[in-house]
């Protein structure tokens, strides 16, 4: 755990201009992350792992209205048992009128997610070995790249804890669903890259643009920034070319040597790939295919997807 806080107003602006929001889905998360922020409920924020959830949850702490108040990290993975309630509650005791992150809350134990309910409900901590409670006046962020409906389903997380914390939840949709975010995200990365790496005049060029605009980005946002900080790295020319960006991403390119996937390859691994992220859910996985069910379901057995 950390201590995450920064400074005041000028870090708020800068986290704020860190949030590209150019796709419509980005720009509903961010005016609902607004008005959420001004609430002093618990906020539950899900997504794939590398979306950004950690960026949210600060820009959440800083436009709220203890924005002043500590900001404190707890990674419910690494943890370890023996140390799980001594660690987690003495934190909140001691966090004030501050912003708690609870990150990978879906890996704490059974007993202590009714414990965190609790404290979240009645805003009331009874500590360790102690007569009189505490009020809890910390603001709880939980952070989750976990499926939770399905953890709920497979009794790994409270059912009572999920309905709660989904009274303020944030949804992250992954890159992949928000492409329009990923040319100016990336010329947002290459500002601050290429400095870093002392190749303040490097732009992109258009071909290596497209290129990342065909990609998938499994690894989100985070996947994104290590391509451009190896393009960068890679880039001997005013621009970023296509041959500068890694392999993996430019196989769909024009002009691209070696084996190009048909339409039908891709579609199948595309429609593997949100099966598996839906974890089966045909209804769900139809609405961001943009496709029916039904027409899922043919798809399904003619590309032999179990």
């Amino acid at each position: 755990m950390a201590n995450l806080r920064p400074d005041g107003a000028a870090r708020r602006s800068s986290l704020l201009a860190g949030w590209i929001a150019a796709d419509p889905r980005s720009k509903d998360l961010l005016e609902r992350l607004r008005k959420l922020a001004s609430s002093a409920s618990a906020v539950l924020i899900r997504g794939e792992s590398g979306t950004g959830k950690d960026l949210l949850a600060l820009i959440l702490h800083y436009l709220g209205p203890d924005a002043e108040g500590p900001l404190l990290r707890i990674d419910c993975v690494s943890l370890p048992p023996v140390f799980v309630e001594q660690e987690l509650f003495g934190r909140m005791a001691m966090a004030g009128r501050g912003t708690i992150v609870l990150d990978e809350i879906a890996a704490l134990s059974m007993p202590m997610q009714a414990k965190l309910l609790h404290i979240i409900e009645d805003k009331r901590l009874e500590p360790l070995g102690g007569s009189l409670g505490i009020t809890v006046e910390a603001r709880i962020i939980a952070l989750t790249g976990v499926d939770l409906e399905h953890a709920v389903a497979r009794h790994s997380f409270r059912e009572d804890l999920y309905y709660r914390l989904s009274v303020a939840a944030l949804v992250v949709p992954p890159l992949r669903e928000r492409p329009f975010d990923v040319r100016p995200l990336a010329w947002h990365l290459l500002e601050r890259l290429a400095e870093i790496h002392r190749k303040p005049q490097l732009s992109w060029s258009e071909a290596a643009l497209a290129g990342l605009e065909g990609y998938r980005f499994p690894g989100n946002v985070r996947e994104l920034k290590s391509i451009v900080e190896q393009a960068v790295i890679c880039a001997s020319a005013p621009e970023i070319l296509l041959q500068d960006l890694p392999a993996h991403v430019r196989p769909l390119c024009a002009g691209q040597k070696g084996h190009r996937k048909s339409l039908e390859e891709l579609e199948r691994e595309y429609i593997a790939e949100i099966l598996d992220y839906t974890h089966g859910k045909k209804t769900k996985a139809a609405n961001i295919l943009g496709i029916s069910r039904k027409t899922l379901l043919e798809k399904r057995k003619r590309y032999g997807l179990a």
